[in-house]
């Protein structure tokens, strides 16, 4: 605990990054992430999963923004933890419904991790 504590503000601009990073990469090749998790690629899937990619991009940005603003806002640290959380949430139910494969919950779990950083996040930016 004491590493995380120490490292949490990289963590979380590492896990931001991670998001637009990843965002980026639905937005511009869909079908290739699509196919990587095992989900069915067509014209549909391959536009909503950018437009889903375009939200994460924004998000991770978001937490970049707000981490090096004049004060880290605490509310914005929580919504972009809750769209981890229904990232986590979404990526599951699809695993669960076979939209997508077993390899599709490394990507939920590391949005469940996330979303744990974040709100944890919160209680740092509250305790200074």
């Amino acid at each position: 605990m004491q590493f995380i504590k120490k490292y949490l503000s990289l963590i979380v601009l590492l896990i931001s990054i991670v998001t637009i990073l990843s965002g980026l990469t639905q937005v511009v090749a869909p079908g290739f992430v699509l196919g990587v998790i095992g989900a069915e690629v067509n014209a549909t899937s391959a536009h909503f999963f950018g437009i889903v990619g375009m939200f994460m991009a924004l998000f991770g940005a978001l937490m970049i923004h707000n981490m090096y603003a004049v004060q880290t806002s605490p509310v914005t640290v929580f919504w972009c933890g809750m769209q981890k959380l229904g990232a986590f949430v979404a990526v599951s139910l699809g695993v669960f419904n076979g939209v997508f494969s077993v390899l599709a919950m490394g990507v939920a779990i590391f949005d469940l991790f996330s979303a744990g950083i974040f709100f944890f996040f919160i209680k740092t930016i509250k305790d200074t």
